[in-house]
């Protein structure tokens, strides 16, 4: 423990809470705690951040002016950030719950919640203030998140059409891809999900023989990959042809499309692609 932080039976004095209250504060994200040597240690400043917030008006005002629902909204992707980052899979867990509790969607989690979250992580990893080990605790934490949240997005009912997503190969994250197969199941497709570091064979031998075929989907998150999805795109267009949408973090403006019919820079212009591509399918069979 150093000068500037103290425990969590210290911190739960001062607030003036029983021990169990400002532990659950910490495991639903509220009170930043570190564990050290067992013992969960609190930074003087979060504990001063923590009692602003608590005492600030701020719910009501933003209640009042209509802004309720996304000031909500932005806390819930901190709090889960800072449980992400310790690899706390039980208190990433009450955060989610509590954001599902309080009206929002799946969809809405994963955009608004947990995208956020991962996007920052990965922000503060290029800059060199997450180390590695934070950033795989945190990777590990969100497949377990998605692994709950999945089923919530399956539609009952006939299916749009079948999407094959998943990373090229020597792109080791599947994170994006399980996030985007599940938004586009919630879409009403069905979709397979080859995940990481995915050989272009591998792609075509899931394509093939698909009778309700849509497109495929390059989830990208390396930005030194063109290689790879150029390659994977090309093998697709020559063996399936099948139109291919290009998206994921390392896909910007000024990124070179590598031969895909549709890129995008998002979720959800993502989502618009592969309904359209759903409706011109449709059109063409008809």
């Amino acid at each position: 423990m150093t000068a500037e932080s103290i425990t969590l039976n210290e911190a739960a004095e001062r607030l003036g809470v029983h021990y169990m209250t400002a532990y659950r504060y910490v495991r639903t994200g509220r009170l930043h705690a570190v564990k050290v040597g067992g013992e969960w240690q609190v930074g003087l400043a979060d504990l001063d951040a923590f009692t602003a917030a608590a005492a600030a008006p701020a719910t009501a005002t933003a209640a009042r002016s209509g802004r309720a629902g996304r000031a909500g909204r932005a806390d819930y992707h901190q709090r889960l950030e800072d449980r992400l980052l310790v690899g706390d899979e039980n208190g990433a867990w009450s955060v989610i719950e509590s954001a599902l509790a309080s009206g929002t969607e799946p969809r809405d989690i994963y955009l608004d919640v947990l995208a956020p979250a991962l996007a920052h992580i990965g922000e503060e990893w290029a800059a060199g203030r997450v180390t590695v080990a934070e950033e795989h605790r945190a990777s590990v934490v969100t497949q377990r998140i998605i692994g709950r949240l999945g089923p919530r997005f399956n539609r009952p009912g006939r299916k749009r059409g079948t999407i094959v997503t998943g990373a090229p190969q020597g792109d080791h994250h599947s994170v994006p891809s399980s996030m985007a197969s599940d938004l586009l199941r919630g879409q009403g497709f069905e979709v397979i999900d080859l995940g990481a570091n995915t050989p272009a064979q591998s792609f075509l031998d899931a394509l093939s023989g698909i009778d309700d075929l849509v497109a495929a989907g390059l989830c990208a998150t390396r930005s030194d990959n063109e290689a790879a999805i150029e390659d994977t795109i090309e093998m697709i267009h020559k063996s399936i042809a099948c139109p291919v949408v290009l998206g994921g973090g390392a896909i910007t403006p000024t990124t070179r499309d590598c031969g895909a019919d549709v890129v995008s820079y998002d979720p959800g212009s993502m989502l618009a692609a592969f309904e359209e591509l759903a409706v011109r399918n449709s059109r063409s069979r008809s």
